[in-house]
């Protein structure tokens, strides 16, 4: 089995997968949004919304469980092999059924069968990230692989969308183009498991133990896949494409700063979950408080920053006919926050410890917030209205999970610099206010200016400040 490698190296393949996850779309989508205009863009948006809810039904809870089952028998590749194979058979059923329900569904649903051929393409995904096993080798702590794999694929992507993608009707093709590095990587993926892994078939499969942890992951799957897609698909259904093409501008920038922000928690679910296993409890405690302190070190001025910069950065990444999507960027920055922290009270504490169930209170709560207020505010804000949605979701989950880990962990924020980290977000926000108001270039040297001054002042202030860096504790 592989050795165990350093937690700091994990998160530094991890940033670059982030960093390749935030650069090719500022290759591509300023591109291709221009070519397609918000109709052809909220056409692809539409349509992966619906499919990500047929694909999370064909997965369950596996991408997570999945993690923390192969973590814990990562020692031993005798029972790794026979975990890989009681889970991937438990998946190999479920996608089976879903692509089922699935055909029916874009031949008798009038709203699919109308794009039946991106349908077709984007529903393929189902298979591919089946033989990919992805959280096999997150269990395994492979992020150096990981990361060259999808920076790979990623780049023929972008370079087949730069050269193919010419009309508002490419928009099939590019449906086809966004699922590619996953459908590469996924095949790669199976292929290279024989490292880890043997395909012959063992006896004596235990799939049961596997079927009520599974479960419980997916009813969390199923919580959050509703708060974070159903604004899409209710705005698709209630208001136009043209709107879904702008909430869709704005929350892709938030996924690509989200990934960032939850980087480290990325890394630390499969040595979370082997240290839980063996009982290092002292450990387990000291990673997740430095965890939190970096969530509140890079959540912050993140959001801070693109909530001043939201028009700037749309007006970049998608052009003048996204204008719309300005109001909505601005209403979803504070996620970051509460996503970043409900990823390491929820991924990282929670679940490893086995209180998956208590993720999954958390999560619905956020997803009757979420299609309650969706019903509320998206009839009279259109996006905008699907944003405060989502926000007042993000909060309800952040405010339920800090309820439950109240006695399980005390202490978890103590290691947060409050005193060190407001007046360097509040000194920082003051020279952004003044510098944006007086320059007057492009609108890229305007972000690059201004991200600069921002982030290095906050900085200079942390440094004068002598901020003790979380990750400088990481082993």
């Amino acid at each position: 089995m592989p050795a165990q490698v350093s937690l700091k190296k994990n998160f530094i393949m991890n940033i670059l997968l982030t960093a390749s996850s935030m650069i090719f779309p500022l290759i591509t989508y300023p591109y291709v949004s221009r070519i397609l205009l918000p109709e052809g863009m909220g056409r692809v948006a539409f349509v992966t919304s619906v499919v990500s809810y047929f694909s999370m039904v064909a997965s369950l809870g596996i991408p997570t469980y999945g993690i923390r089952a192969c973590a814990q028998v990562r020692d031993n590749k005798l029972q790794l092999t026979r975990t890989v194979h009681e889970i991937f058979f438990i998946n190999a059923c479920t996608t089976f059924f879903v692509y089922i329900i699935f055909l029916l569904a874009i031949i008798f649903v009038p709203q699919l069968c109308r794009e039946k051929a991106l349908f077709v393409i984007c529903g393929s995904t189902f298979f591919f990230n089946l033989i990919g096993m992805e959280w096999m080798y997150k269990g395994l702590e492979q992020y150096q692989y990981i990361t060259i794999r999808s920076v790979a694929f990623k780049a023929i992507s972008v370079v087949l969308m730069l050269a193919m993608i010419h009309s508002e009707s490419d928009y099939v093709l590019y449906g086809f183009l966004t699922i590619l590095s996953g459908v590469g990587s996924n095949i790669f993926n199976f292929f290279h498991s024989r490292k880890y892994i043997s395909f012959h078939l063992e006896k004596n499969y235990n799939f049961k133990k596997h079927l009520s942890p599974i479960l419980v992951f997916f009813a969390f799957s199923v919580a959050t896949t509703i708060y974070t897609n159903l604004d899409t698909a209710m705005l698709g259904f209630f208001k136009s494409n043209t709107e879904v093409g702008y909430y869709n501008a704005a929350v892709k920038i938030k996924e690509i700063l989200v990934a960032f922000v939850t980087a480290l928690g990325t890394v630390l679910l499969p040595r979370i979950s082997y240290y839980v296993k063996e009982g290092l409890i002292d450990d387990f405690t000291v990673l997740v408080k430095n965890a939190m302190d970096f969530i509140f070190l890079a959540a912050a001025p993140i959001c801070i920053f693109f909530i001043f910069m939201a028009d700037s950065s749309i007006l970049f990444l998608s052009g003048e006919a996204f204008h719309g999507a300005i109001q909505p960027m601005r209403i979803i920055m504070p996620t970051l926050i509460c996503i970043g922290i409900t990823n390491i009270i929820g991924v990282q504490i929670l679940i490893p410890l086995g209180k998956e169930k208590l993720v999954v209170y958390s999560t619905c709560a956020g997803a009757v917030t979420d299609l309650i207020l969706n019903c509320v505010f998206i009839p009279l804000f259109a996006a905008s209205g699907a944003a405060l949605g989502t926000l007042a979701a993000e909060i309800v989950v952040l405010d339920v999970q800090v309820y439950f880990i109240r006695n399980k962990l005390p202490g978890l924020f103590a290691n947060i610099q409050y005193g060190k980290l407001l007046p360097a977000l509040f000194f920082s926000s003051l020279i952004l206010y003044i510098v944006k108001g007086n320059l007057h270039i492009g609108i890229f040297f305007t972000l690059v200016v201004t991200a600069l001054i921002f982030f290095s002042s906050y900085l200079l202030v942390l440094f004068l400040l002598k901020y003790q860096f979380p990750f400088k504790k990481m082993r």
